[in-house]
């Protein structure tokens, strides 16, 4: 079979392929054998393009399947697709259809296809991801506390202590796992010579942001979504504003802004010049953002510690 481009709905049992330009409708069992089927019909097709939904981990198996055996796979973002498919005036969905509107997003957008991350990459992704799990319930459980009657108090106490340790654990284990590396070592080294950088924000990078030091600074600006857009229209000019990208890292990028614009030199002396001449909170917190991952990427890029990049 020769196809161009390939769209792959994936859900928890089932794996649902469309091509084009020939429809080719096939469903495929999201397991071992039916992964292997699938990468075996698509081996040798001259595909350009085959584009996958992010579906909370069900397509990993599959795209790393389809990455190793040297096939073009992209995995986007599934509210790109739900627009695109709106705009295409398609608005039913199923399984079947998702696929086919996969493919023409293949064909008419052409996502680029980029580097999928490795085993250790998930693996850090994984730790991460349950961090995150154990700092959201304990946030839950101290608002609790504000409104529970007494006789539940203790237990919530003792909940939040026993999530205090399990965070610390996970960020000590993180914290080995990333300076024994060799892969990581380095990386972590760099990372941790920028003032306003700490530990979350070393984990989030590593993890979220694979790319940092291969990109050029507004590419690294827009993955995250600290780029501007203009809003204007006619003679109104309006008020810019950051949107989409990688909510995570924005937001520890926010937190790590918040202590550079202190204890940074070069974040604070921007800060406060963009404060002087009137600048609001936010749109100097936002300048402060994308300067502090320019200057990680610049350091991820050269090599080179925060100590050599100010005194190069």
């Amino acid at each position: 079979m020769e196809v161009k481009f390939a769209g792959i709905d994936v859900s928890k049992a089932a794996l649902d392929l469309d091509c084009l330009p020939p429809r080719a409708p096939r469903q495929f069992g999201n397991d071992e054998e039916g992964i292997a089927a699938l990468v075996e019909l698509l081996k040798g097709s001259g595909v350009e393009r085959i584009v996958l939904e992010a579906t909370g981990g069900y397509e990993t198996n599959l795209a790393a399947a389809l990455a190793a055996a040297g096939l073009p796979v992209v995995v986007i973002n599934p509210k790109r697709v739900r627009d695109f498919a709106k705009a295409s005036g398609v608005f039913a969905k199923t399984d079947r259809i998702d696929a086919h509107v996969l493919a023409r997003f293949g064909e008419m957008i052409a996502p680029p296809v980029r580097a999928l991350p490795d085993e250790a990459q998930r693996e850090l992704t994984e730790l991460l991801d349950r961090r995150m799990q154990l700092v959201v319930m304990r946030a839950q459980e101290k608002a609790r506390l504000t409104t529970v009657l007494p006789v539940a108090r203790r237990d919530i106490k003792e909940h939040i202590a026993w999530l205090d340790k399990r965070i610390t654990k996970f960020e000590g284990d993180l914290s080995q796992r990333l300076r024994n590396s060799e892969v990581w070592k380095e990386k972590v080294e760099l990372l941790d010579s920028v003032p306003g950088v700490g530990k979350v924000t070393i984990f989030t990078l590593l993890a979220r942001l694979p790319e940092l030091g291969r990109l050029n600074r507004g590419q690294v600006a827009a993955l995250v979504g600290v780029a501007p857009f203009n809003d204007d229209s006619g003679k109104r000019r309006g008020q810019r504003f950051i949107q989409g990208g990688r909510c995570d890292v924005r937001c520890v990028l926010y937190m790590a802004a918040l202590t550079a614009k202190r204890h940074n030199p070069a974040i604070k002396q921007f800060f406060e010049r963009l404060i002087a001449a009137g600048k609001p909170f936010k749109v100097a917190m936002t300048a402060c953002m994308r300067k502090l991952l320019t200057i990680i990427n610049v350091i991820m890029k050269t090599q080179q510690p925060w100590t050599n990049l100010i005194t190069a």
